[in-house]
């Protein structure tokens, strides 16, 4: 196969493999109902003048499957810290007790359930639309080669590899989202 080609394809899989992680990222956000605490990471502290992530000032910690347990590294950071995951709108109710900061996940309903499968499902068409968006760049460039000599043969199985790239980082998108689903309706 023309080195051209390779080189086309290897920057394929490099953004397909990046589109996968994000993918995997905005599904993580997705809440299921049980306390982790990647739910607090959008949580912005005032910390000596300056907006810091909360998991920088803190230990996050989920005692048990519903609760959140938020510890400050310095005491006065106590109410400043409450005061942020309210701001943050995360769906939280923190209960400050003087030490630490304590957060119950409310279970989800059946609805709530569904409507985050239906989020996740768009997050992961998202995905899926992105692989695709990458292969029909990559052939694109493939198909701009002709012009610089390369034969049609080997367009054709530049082309057909990146299909096969294309199909599997779809399956892994599928993947990722048939274990949101479960993880999401688990009760």
């Amino acid at each position: 196969m023309n080195e051209l080609i390779k080189t086309n394809i290897t920057e394929a899989k490099a953004a397909m493999e990046k589109a996968i992680a994000h993918t995997d990222a905005e599904l993580i956000k997705i809440r299921a109902g049980k306390a982790m605490p990647s739910m607090l990471d959008s949580v912005m502290v005032e910390y000596y003048g300056s907006l810091t992530p909360l998991s920088q000032v803190s230990s996050i910690n989920t005692p048990d499957a519903r609760t959140l347990v938020v510890q400050p590294w310095e005491k006065p950071l106590l109410s400043k810290i409450e005061k942020a995951i309210i701001d943050a709108n995360v769906g939280l109710n923190p209960q400050n007790d003087g030490s630490v900061i304590r957060m119950n996940v409310p279970p989800l309903t059946e609805e709530r359930r569904r409507d985050l499968v239906k989020k996740a499902r768009e997050e992961a068409e998202r995905g899926r639309i992105t692989v695709r968006n990458i292969r029909k760049d990559v052939n694109g460039k493939i198909q701009r080669l002709k012009s610089e000599g390369v034969s049609e043969d080997e367009i054709k199985t530049g082309e057909a590899e990146v299909q096969k790239l294309t199909d599997s980082f779809i399956a892994q998108v599928d993947k990722l989202m048939d274990l949101k689903e479960k993880d999401i309706m688990t009760v």
